[in-house]
């Protein structure tokens, strides 16, 4: 080929399109791989390091000192007999329960009611918010006036009624109740605009074909609403489950910054006592086997979930 035939601009046109054809490929396959590689990287150093070190901590007798001899699966073994341990996963799960069942169906009625044209509905729905947005220590402050033994409000309107008055730091449910209390009315809102968004993506037209069939407000909401909002709903369950079995602040807050949840430990959970043992006691190891129960805990509930919503889908296919 001559030199002009190389130096002619098709020629070089030809050259650059095997890589025109590379560089677009690459952009096409490549590129959402590079877009979400951030996130990976961060969530290996910041959340897959952490969990697998911390499984490598809880192998060993681990003091303050950085002293540490493998032991295997001895502090699992201890924890599996300690009794204190399995107090603190039944407060937690007391809590959980007590607290998310109420939460998630005040949240189904709140959704409801704001899915209607009201006056201030903006307003309305940017208030739900307000608890959320609080200082979770100002909460806790206001909410253990709220539950004193001596002045607080709960007693003068249980009093109302002739009820003697609660010490509600002393007993198992008295306890659970005034924190699940407190959760509740800081998350409540939060779930409800979960609901709210999936209500507002249902077709006004299944309604109005409801309405023509003759079907109630409330059969609407039972037959219509609930099953179309259903992967919010399993959502909302799934984070509730997870910020449940991790109940730390408000029960520390209410028990006015002891880890010991109580005298007795009537309102320890499982994330209080985590501390306790690796901050306060300072074994780390045993700690560690705690934090790693915590999340097994987690996944083997959220599975329940998980396998329970496939049967439910299921049923209704």
């Amino acid at each position: 080929m001559s030199v002009e035939a190389k130096t002619r601009p098709g020629a070089l046109h030809a050259r650059r399109v095997p890589k025109a054809k590379w560089t677009s490929r690459f952009d096409r396959a490549g590129s959402p791989y590079l877009y979400i590689a951030p996130f990976f990287v961060l969530f290996a150093i910041f959340g897959l390091f952490p969990l697998v070190y911390t499984a490598w901590v809880s192998l060993h007798d681990w003091q303050l000192a950085g002293d540490s001899t493998f032991v295997g699966l001895d502090n699992y073994a201890e924890l599996f007999a300690d009794p204190d341990f399995w107090n603190s996963v039944l407060n937690t799960v007391g809590m959980f329960v007590l607290a998310s069942v109420p939460q998630l169906l005040i949240a189904l009625v709140l959704a409801s009611l704001l899915n209607r044209p009201l006056r201030g509905l903006t307003f309305l729905r940017m208030g739900v918010l307000a608890p959320m947005i609080t200082s979770i220590a100002a909460v806790a402050i206001v909410f253990s006036q709220l539950f004193s033994r001596d002045a607080g409000l709960a007693n003068w309107v249980i009093g109302l009624f002739g009820a003697a008055p609660v010490d509600w730091q002393a007993d198992k449910w008295s306890s659970w109740t005034a924190i699940a209390t407190m959760v509740d009315w800081r998350w409540t809102g939060y779930n409800a605009l979960i609901y709210l968004a999936a209500m507002q993506s249902i077709p006004r037209d299944v309604y109005e074909a409801a309405e023509l069939d003759g079907a109630s407000k409330a059969r609407q909401f039972w037959r219509i609403t609930i099953p179309m909002i259903k992967p919010a709903v399993i959502f909302t369950v799934i984070m509730s489950t997870i910020g449940g079995m991790q109940l730390f602040t408000e029960p520390l807050l209410f028990g006015q910054g002891k880890l010991s949840g109580g005298s007795l430990g009537q309102f320890q959970t499982t994330a209080m006592y985590m501390f306790k043992k690796a901050f306060e006691d300072f074994d780390y190891g045993y700690g560690s086997a705690v934090a790693w129960m915590i999340f097994i805990l987690i996944v083997l509930i959220a599975l329940v979930n998980f396998l329970i919503s496939r049967r439910m889908n299921g049923v209704d296919k």
